[in-house]
């Protein structure tokens, strides 16, 4: 595409700085703490994105946190993109392990990105991914060059499961109608391995708690005799896997896609080193169900994890308590086929059935999604292979997620359109983590991208 490498290079600066000024609000959408700042946020990405070049740009109220939407459309009867991004972010806890403030981002050079990368809480996840599609549309509007329409939703819930985000797209069919959604969430295997992730994991999020007597106990004088909720909670989690590491709850993998070893082995072509990997995350050795390489486990298989769990003291020094009642968070990630209601009640159904008496458990549901897979004989799937081919030299290799984002499937029912996921991070960005960073090599290249998906993507519709 004409022009488009030296476009970034004359404005790159601006580019950067307006990104900085994105990632300095902090639009945690989980803690009531930061509701203005997630609203200031949607304010901005509503200018930037008119500046861009949207001939319409609004703020959709929602029950929560409002939607963006903004479009150019040059003609109706050319195909028309859908973009989907969002501003929202992860609470930064904890904060102390960060090595530098999460909302104040800094650029230093990193062994993977020696020319530098943005450490900042949302630099890869979504800010940093969604705002090179903003940019992307600037330099096709201002050198004319535009080859379709392009429509924006970019919203403000994505990190607490997309509440109202089903809503609105029901209730708004018409203005979303597209012929393909573009995601930039996701991330490729190396910085010179492009790849396009066709697959993703659905999610099941649930809470449970175990009560046992009335209140806190002397651990003297009721140890041993009266059951301990924290015991008894470790206990039924620990029966949740056997000695495969394989999910023990009932029914669990009645509808788990199985890939033939055809499939399998086209997976892995994708080059990855073990030592690197454990390395990296500086552990001695990999863990997971037996029977399957480490890529396969967490992208292709089920999982069972538990995020956070207490009861009881855990203040300073001694204090003997039994306490009366234990709470867990946990999350199983699904495979294509695995209904994430229906799973959820199974984990309800069974982890209530293994309670011993002496206790009584709830399991609280959260939220969830389905899993999802992208054809790579789509049109869609060409036209993002044939842009990466231009910009990396190299064609990219087709990738399943271990990740969730759980609207994709949403899209598909409600829009009938499939999902393009060109992302753009790295697996070592630190999403969700202290620390996360993005590369500026790989915001830049994904401006230089992005252009040429809606270039390749109208002329394969022609």
């Amino acid at each position: 595409m004409h022009g488009i490498q030296s476009y970034i290079e004359t404005h790159k600066d601006r580019f950067l700085n307006e990104l900085l000024d994105l990632l300095k609000i902090p639009s945690v959408s989980a803690d009531s703490a930061f509701i203005d700042d997630v609203f200031n946020t949607a304010d901005v990405i509503k200018v930037r994105l008119l500046e861009a070049g949207c001939d319409h740009v609004e703020i959709c109220e929602t029950d929560g946190f409002p939607i963006v939407y903004g479009e150019k459309i040059i003609d109706a009867s050319l195909p028309t993109v859908l973009v989907y991004g969002h501003y929202d972010v992860q609470p930064a806890d904890p904060i102390e392990l960060w090595d530098s403030p999460p909302y104040e981002p800094v650029i230093k050079p990193t062994e993977l990105h020696p020319d530098g990368a943005i450490f900042a809480r949302g630099a890869c996840d979504d800010k940093g991914q969604m705002y090179m599609h903003v940019k992307a549309l600037e330099f096709l509007t201002s050198t004319n060059q535009l080859p379709c329409n392009v429509k924006f939703m970019i919203e403000g819930e994505e990190e607490v499961g997309s509440v109202n985000l089903s809503t609105f797209v029901k209730n708004n069919r018409d203005k979303l109608k597209n012929d393909v959604i573009l995601i930039s969430d996701t991330g490729m295997i190396a910085k010179d391995v492009p790849s396009i992730t066709t697959g993703l994991r659905g999610l099941s999020y649930v809470e449970v708690e175990v009560t046992g007597p009335n209140r806190d106990l002397h651990s003297g004088l009721y140890g041993g005799a009266v059951a301990n909720p924290i015991n008894i909670l470790t206990k039924m989690i620990a029966s949740l896997h056997d000695e495969n590491n394989h999910i023990t709850i009932p029914g669990f993998y009645d509808k788990v896609e199985e890939l033939s070893d055809a499939e399998r082995a086209e997976m892995a072509k994708a080059p990855f080193s073990l030592e690197k990997y454990k390395a990296a995350l500086d552990i001695d050795a990999v863990y997971g169900e037996h029977g399957f390489t480490t890529n396969e486990r967490n992208s292709i298989r089920p999982t069972l994890d538990v995020n956070g769990i207490w009861g009881g003291y855990i203040g300073e020094g001694a204090k003997t308590v039994i306490a009366s009642q234990a709470f867990a968070k946990i999350s199983m990630r699904l495979v294509p086929n695995q209904d994430w209601e229906e799973i959820t009640q199974l984990f309800k159904t069974h982890f209530e059935s293994i309670a011993p008496e002496g206790v009584k458990v709830k399991v609280i549901p959260h939220h969830g999604g389905q899993g999802y897979v992208t054809p790579i004989d789509s049109i869609g799937y060409q036209a993002a292979s044939k842009a990466y081919q231009d910009t990396f030299g190299k064609t990219p290799i087709p990738q399943r997620s271990g990740g969730s984002i759980p609207i994709v499937a949403l899209f598909e029912q409600e829009l009938k359109s499939k999902t393009i996921l060109m992302g753009f991070g790295l697996d070592s960005d630190a999403i969700h983590s202290p620390n996360e960073h993005f590369g500026l090599w790989n915001y830049y290249k994904g401006i230089e991208t992005i252009p040429l998906f809606y270039k390749y993507f109208t002329e394969l519709n022609s």
